[in-house]
């Protein structure tokens, strides 16, 4: 399913619950102008895809453009329409076809066939989204037992964010995911970690497109930590966040 949330102030005004076949960039209507889709539906709110590799592969490439440029655009023998679409888009997916790690007991699906439902998600499609977290499974055992206090509460971490907006805002007139290229290229970090940024992205075979997220992904780590600077220890972090890009199908 996916799940359009569109924000307004500080509530999720709306929420559309949408089928694996949704019209992501328009809905056509005979004799009539295209109808945005669940894109521009989302504009300024959060797209959620749930069982991501699940979707049809039309689906799922259809991101392709609006990803990148953070535009609908809809050709039609007599007219051309634009929509805007710039929102969240948050995918989540199960480490295999039964939902199990390759590991556990309960899962019965040969290697071959869980890389299979990984690469649903084709190289363009991973490469155009920042960060890929990947969870470990929570034992249950451990769910069940007291919660030990936690060093930072929701609030706490609310203020950390908020700060780094602020910050962001302040030093550039924007936020760091707007940065252009350029302006990426112009981030204050040392040359010796510029060297180090180059080596890795050249081990791991990442894009241009990666560099330029994993920039823009070190100094938002940067303004979380209150830093002038960024430093190794950021563009490591943010290396480890592109780590679905080995599982991308076919372009």
């Amino acid at each position: 399913m996916v799940f359009v949330a569109l924000i307004l102030s500080k509530l999720v005004s709306k929420l559309l619950k949408l089928t694996e076949s949704v019209a992501l960039t328009s809905v056509n209507v005979s004799g009539q102008t295209p109808r945005p889709g669940a894109l521009s539906l989302a504009h300024h709110g959060v797209i959620f895809f749930d069982e991501m590799p699940e979707f049809k592969r039309d689906v799922l490439e259809a991101l392709r453009e609006p990803l990148e440029t953070k535009q609908v655009n809809i050709a039609r023998v007599k007219q051309q329409v634009s929509y805007p679409c710039n929102s969240l888009l948050i995918g989540a997916l199960n480490p295999s076809p039964s939902g199990y790690f390759a590991d556990d007991p309960r899962c019965k699906e040969t290697p071959d066939q869980i890389l299979r439902y990984q690469r649903k998600l084709s190289g363009p499609i991973l490469d155009r989204i920042d960060l890929h977290l990947q969870l470990p499974a929570v034992d249950l055992a451990e769910l069940a037992k007291p919660q030990q206090s936690i060093s930072e509460t929701s609030q706490t971490v609310r203020a950390r964010v908020a700060a780094a907006r602020a910050r962001q805002q302040t030093r550039q007139g924007c936020l760091n995911s707007q940065l252009s290229a350029q302006q990426c290229q112009d981030l204050p970090i040392a040359q010796a970690d510029r060297d180090f940024l180059a080596s890795a992205l050249t081990k791991l075979g990442l894009s241009a497109r990666s560099y330029h997220k994993v920039l823009r992904i070190a100094q938002t780590l940067a303004d979380m930590n209150a830093a002038e600077q960024i430093s190794r220890g950021h563009l490591a972090e943010a290396l480890g966040y592109r780590n679905l890009d080995q599982l991308g199908g076919s372009q």
